[in-house]
């Protein structure tokens, strides 16, 4: 009964982290293909003209433009949600009530079983209008959704079910809005559309809440390829900036309430900065470039395999709201185990399991490299945009929301890293307080009163998903009253983004029932970022010679990814049988290195 109690609390602060797009009366605006050249880092990038300005009656077809929000249309909105979402939480608390008034009544207790069913009709129901309610609202609030829908190991089964089409399925735009906006962004005056694209997939392949994917086939003129388009929902942003804006005014109100496991003040305005940013795809492409780069370069700065695929931009075809890029055959993870089935591998074949540990490897190095080696890194990592590749390989797309760390941040997150991977043991007072006081230099804060072990606790919550016992008695449940997360006062906002990462994996690594240790994987990057920077004081200037083992590595990398796509291609039987081994031998390589 207190689970559920809880659940209901963090489903009242966690609500909150989402809202717009509900459809508003329209303006009719005249499409024009007048737009401004202007030079971005090498790209050719297309600006429109302001909406309603320099149009021509005579430019095109008249399509409806959504509006941006007004302040009764955000009041609306905010009452519209708060009259479905609040009895929600409040059916929880007063089916804990009716239930105690029984037992009190009657003298009898229910058996588990009993419990456990009635809140799994209390759960199935409050589900379905939850699913129901960001449905109708869209927008921010799928951002929820998509974070409900990703922590299975601290939402019920029922609710994380009910969202999880949230993670790349919403309701989209017409084609015909779409393709003007396109013709608005990249259309040269005197071009058509047909001049950009020989074919446009009028179906999307995906709509999000701020945009929506379209395959298409660039022109010979513009290459021929095969692309996908990313096109922006036209009047987006002032909704879900106006939301979010009274979301943080929401939480600053509850930001001393000692109910709450965290300070969402402080996670809210970090969302808020982070947003401002998705809304410019320009900027985008230029992340996608930066983290390509990281991914496919090795320690010694030698292009190397990258663990993921990445998709690059298309130059000269990127716009603030449009963006041509690679097009990435294969489904979205959150729909990964249903292809499974229909190709007839079993979620519990080595095949399978196989897959999940390359899904942790890979997404653990990427991130690593990127969070420690650069402190850029992708900030919106959730199973819509993480793909499963046609040839088994993984692929990450949306770089809209990226982060950018300090160097101090960085180099201490490293010293977490390898202090949690050097310690003796969970209890060994000198080690915890090593981890503790460098959990503290990054700018953790905790309550007045909370044990010694606090700090460290929370580091190894965040970082080790492999622990069984938290040191101080500390359970590793977000909901438990006993969680270290109850004890942080506040959390810094550089970290905000590395914790939604960070919890990615851990969330990912439950699911799949593979104990996965973060600082295990993360500490060797760690230790070189560390001796890294010792050695550029110490070796500034001098010229750096290719090895014979960089060249090696190099190629020894190529031959494993090369080895990998083989393997996709074998008949199932034989597949079945060469991951059997390979799963074996990984495991073996696992137990000698602990």
């Amino acid at each position: 009964m207190r689970l559920s109690l809880q659940v209901a609390s963090l489903l009242l602060v966690v609500l909150p982290t989402s809202l717009a797009f509900t459809p508003l009366p329209s303006t009719k605006l005249q499409c024009s293909n007048n737009i401004n050249k202007v030079r971005t880092r090498g790209l050719a990038v297309s600006s429109p003209v302001e909406e309603g300005q320099g149009q021509d009656d005579s430019a095109g077809p008249t399509v409806d433009f959504p509006p941006p929000l007004s302040k009764i249309d955000a009041l609306k909105r905010a009452a519209e949600f708060w009259s479905s979402a609040l009895p929600i939480v409040l059916s929880y608390y007063s089916k804990s009530a009716e239930l105690s008034f029984n037992e009190a009544l009657t003298g009898e207790t229910l058996t588990e079983e009993q419990q456990q069913s009635i809140w799994d009709e209390q759960h199935s129901a409050g589900a379905e209008k939850l699913a129901a309610t960001i449905t109708s609202l869209k927008g921010f609030y799928v951002k929820t959704a998509q974070i409900i829908a990703a922590r299975q190991d601290l939402f019920p089964s029922q609710y994380t079910d009910a969202l999880s089409d949230f993670t790349d399925n919403v309701d989209p735009l017409p084609a015909a809005l779409i393709k003007e906006v396109i013709k608005l962004e990249l259309c040269n005056r005197g071009e058509s559309f047909e001049d950009v694209f020989s074919e446009f997939d009028e179906e999307p392949l995906g709509a999000a809440s701020i945009a929506q994917v379209h395959r298409a086939v660039l022109s010979d003129k513009y290459g021929g390829k095969e692309v996908a388009v990313k096109v922006q929902r036209p009047s987006i942003e002032s909704k879900l900036m106006g939301d979010i804006a009274n979301l943080k005014a929401l939480a600053k109100t509850f930001q001393d309430n000692d109910a709450l496991p965290l300070d969402y003040y402080t996670v809210f305005a970090e969302l808020e900065a982070q947003l401002q940013d998705e809304f410019d795809f320009v900027a985008e492409s230029v992340a996608m470039d930066r983290i390509y780069e990281c991914a496919t370069k090795d320690d010694n700065g030698l292009p190397c395999e990258s663990p993921i695929v990445i998709p690059r931009p298309v130059p000269g075809l990127v716009s603030k709201r449009v963006l041509v890029m690679d097009y990435l055959k294969g489904v979205p993870l959150s729909r990964a185990a249903e292809e499974m089935l229909k190709k007839g591998i079993d979620p519990d074949s080595p095949e399978a399991q196989l897959f999940g540990r390359k899904l942790l490897s890979s997404l653990t190095e990427v991130f690593g490299k990127s969070i420690l080696g650069t402190g850029f890194f992708h900030a919106d990592p959730h199973p819509g945009n993480i793909f499963v590749l046609e040839d088994g390989s993984i692929g990450l797309i949306d770089f809209g929301q990226v982060k950018q760390i300090s160097g101090r941040a960085r180099e201490t997150l490293a010293k977490v890293m390898v202090a949690l991977d050097d310690r003796e043991s969970d209890t060994n007072p000198s080690d915890l307080d090593t981890i503790g006081n460098l959990a503290l230099e990054l700018g953790v804060e905790l309550n007045e009163g909370a044990k010694r072990e606090a700090a460290a606790a929370v580091a190894m919550w965040l970082f080790d998903g492999s622990v069984e016992q938290l040191p101080g008695g500390y359970e590793k449940g977000e909901l438990s009253p006993d969680s270290p997360v109850k004890e942080l006062k506040s959390f810094p906002q550089d970290l905000v983004l590395v914790g939604r990462s960070t919890i990615l994996i851990k969330g990912l690594s439950d699911r799949l029932n593979i104990p996965w240790s973060l600082s295990k994987e993360w500490a060797p990057i760690g230790r070189r970022v560390l001796n890294g920077n010792v050695a550029r004081v110490e070796e500034a200037g001098t010229e750096r010679k290719v090895r014979f083992r960089d060249v090696t590595g190099m190629l020894k990398t190529w031959g494993k990814a090369k080895a990998s796509r083989a393997v996709t291609k074998m008949p199932p039987p034989i597949r079945t049988r060469v991951a059997g081994v390979a799963l074996r031998l990984q495991k073996r390589k696992e137990q000698r290195s602990e």
